[in-house]
């Protein structure tokens, strides 16, 4: 199989030789544990998965909520969603919290034995009363059925994002609480008219984070950059089966 580049495609592209710690996002150790090949091809030869549609709206519904949080947090109040659940937390003002906010700079931490840098951007952070950190993810979607928990297979995803964001913070010399929130937001359809609105009912799912997968799975991330052979393509990776039918087509 061929792979054409152009030179956008070429920035931030592992160098096996080169010397310089790598920059390595949350999502780009996901790609990797949802495909190695997909993943090499990517941050190895500079070929991405075509994108999908941003979701702006789920976007819009981040910034409001982070504005929110501030709210509160600014005038040392608490929110009313930790007060409806009982949650021992208050949004804290911690004065990195806007550059590990940033999609460009997040959290990060260098990873020594493998020289890459790990990072990933939080959408918000509490604390509780024994002084423990909390990670906080927004959520936002639109399904019929009332959202409790993040256990189901598609929700993968979410958990190890949560757990990345733990293992940062604590790599960070942090001390976090395994417990972390997403504030889920379930666009609802079931109004009469839209009259120019869209209403959320708003649930607050609290997850046991287990980050002790992290450290070995960058390793292995290593690993598989430094190798001259694209890894094998997983059965269930629908990009793979589609280069590999255009492959066949074109031939």
């Amino acid at each position: 199989m061929s792979y054409y580049y152009t030179p956008q495609r070429r920035r931030n592209i592992f160098d096996p030789k080169g010397g310089k710690p790598f920059k390595l996002s949350r999502s780009k150790i996901d790609l990797f544990l949802e495909c190695p090949r997909c993943f090499y091809i990517d941050r190895r030869l500079g070929v991405g998965r075509v994108p999908g549609f941003p979701f702006n709206l789920n976007s819009a519904v981040d910034t409001l909520l982070k504005k929110e949080f501030d709210y509160y947090r600014l005038n040392n109040r608490n929110h009313p969603l930790l007060e409806k659940y009982n949650v021992d937390a208050r949004p804290v003002a911690h004065r990195d919290l806007d550059t590990w906010r940033h999609n460009f700079t997040g959290i990060q931490h260098l990873h020594v034995p493998t020289n890459l840098i790990i990072f990933g951007a939080i959408d918000d952070l509490w604390i509780n009363s024994q002084e423990e950190y909390i990670v906080v993810d927004y959520k936002a979607t639109s399904k019929k059925e009332r959202i409790t928990n993040v256990n189901l297979g598609w929700q993968i995803g979410y958990r190890r994002q949560m757990e990345v964001y733990q293992w940062l913070l604590r790599k960070n010399g942090l001390s976090v609480s395994n417990i972390g929130y997403f504030v889920y937001c379930n666009g609802q359809t079931d109004r009469e008219m839209f009259n120019g609105k869209l209403e959320f009912d708003i649930a607050l799912i609290p997850y046991e984070g287990d980050d002790s997968w992290v450290e070995q799975t960058i390793k292995k991330i290593h690993t598989c950059l430094v190798r001259d052979q694209v890894p094998v393509a997983k059965d269930d990776c629908d990009f793979c089966a589609y280069r590999t039918a255009i492959d066949k087509v074109c031939a």
